[in-house]
């Protein structure tokens, strides 16, 4: 059973990046992390706190870092973040942070609905042609709900006798 940090540690791992296992955390993500879940807060904990701590633990070419170094991490800014208390009362406040934290996603376009907007899409209320495009649920009918399509035949538009052609000829 994981514990609630790995759980953090792991929805952070693989937040913007699909092709992630899980298991190992990017500087950006950890960086997130730490801002997310309010352990760096621009004062005793800075962004480039968190770089220089990150590249302490991590192995010398690696870009990501086990769960095991990201501990040693957190250990280590938490005794900047919580300053006089013992490590490991710094490293259980810093968990206390991360529980139930899910990457934010600041910036992300909500659906609006202010105004007029639900006036403007009730599709009851749709008079003359545009009321003929959509079924009595609203649900639009597309292709279906338009008097004019285009003929891709090949015969001329306006042209009665399409069809005919081999009729005529087959006496």
């Amino acid at each position: 059973m994981a514990s609630e940090a790995e759980r953090t540690f792991h929805r952070f791992a693989v937040f913007g990046d699909s092709s992630s296992s899980g298991t190992e955390l990017n500087n950006k993500n950890f960086s997130k992390l730490c801002k997310d879940c309010d352990i760096m807060d621009g004062k005793t904990v800075t962004s480039t706190d968190v770089d220089i701590v990150f590249s302490k633990v991590k192995a010398k070419n690696a870009r990501t870092i086990t769960f095991l170094q990201f501990q040693e991490a957190v250990k280590e800014l938490g005794q900047k973040r919580f300053k006089g208390n013992n490590p490991d009362e710094a490293l259980e406040n810093v968990y206390k942070l991360m529980e139930g934290k899910d990457p934010a996603t600041p910036g992300v376009t909500k659906a609006t609905t202010v105004g007029g907007v639900d006036r403007l899409t009730d599709t009851s209320k749709y008079t003359g042609a545009h009321k003929e495009r959509f079924d009595k649920s609203g649900k639009g009918k597309g292709i279906k709900g338009r008097e004019e399509t285009t003929d891709n035949s090949g015969y001329v538009s306006g042209y009665k006798g399409a069809g005919t052609y081999d009729k005529k000829n087959s006496k």
